[in-house]
């Protein structure tokens, strides 16, 4: 599987554009402090995030493309008033993608990247893993939860991907468990309303189940490609 635009990267065509990242993995995608991110919300109410039911912060990936190019332009040198109203004339026109740089495509040589997959469900899990393989990612499967603490505490693993639901519910501890190796990042999966749950229990995003392969996998570029480092104090709204 790969994207449609011509350097291998995901349009927005490709996604449904929905809540899924915490304030926490959007500060670590751009680098905008959380408090940066509340106060444009509150001032310019133009980039406003979906509220979860616990009341978590969820950004789309088109939110966060927006908020990309709001910081470009501060990087070009426009105060934030002039560049969220750059932002709000382009949307009106439909051109606020223009004069972005285009997503970088990941280069042959990169190290791969070893994925966990915490699931539940083997036929859930053997779909997951075969479209996580196709774009190029080392899977290791983890159906119980004593297999997938092993596999943690033993292995390099850069991305764990964990149903909630996993082993009658111990999914949140494995989630809290990830979060105490800070270069882990966590995506959290559901077949029920468990956004705010995962949240808590320090994952940086939530898909609901079943898995729509596009959004898993851009899901997965997203989180990767910004890195974990120790998140901001007070990232979680």
């Amino acid at each position: 599987m790969s994207g449609n635009a011509p350097d291998g990267s995901y349009t927005e065509a490709d996604v449904v554009d929905a809540g899924v990242y915490s304030i926490g993995a959007v500060t670590r995608m751009l680098g905008i402090p959380p408090q940066t991110l509340r106060a444009w919300e509150d001032r310019y109410a133009q980039i406003v995030p979906d509220r979860s039911g616990g009341g978590h912060r969820l950004y789309s990936r088109d939110q966060v493309e927006q908020l990309r190019f709001i910081r470009e332009q501060l990087h070009a040198g426009l105060p934030p008033a002039d560049a969220h109203r750059l932002l709000a004339q382009r949307r009106a026109e439909g051109s606020w993608r223009r004069g972005m740089a285009p997503a970088r495509p990941r280069p042959d040589h990169e190290p791969k990247v070893t994925i966990l997959l915490a699931e539940r469900d083997p036929y859930a899990a053997e779909l997951a893993e075969y479209f996580l393989r196709t774009e190029g990612y080392r899977v290791r499967v983890a159906l119980d939860i004593a297999p997938a603490e092993e596999m943690l505490r033993a292995e390099a693993i850069d991305l764990l991907v964990v149903d909630l639901m996993i082993s009658g519910g111990d999914g949140l501890d494995l989630c809290r468990r990830a979060r105490e190796r800070s270069s882990i990042a966590v995506l959290a999966v559901s077949a029920l309303e468990s956004g705010d749950a995962g949240l808590q229990a320090g994952a940086d995003a939530f898909l609901r189940k079943p898995l729509e392969p596009l959004r898993l996998i851009s899901t997965v570029r997203d989180l990767l490609a910004a890195g974990r480092r120790p998140a901001s104090a007070g990232a979680r709204a």
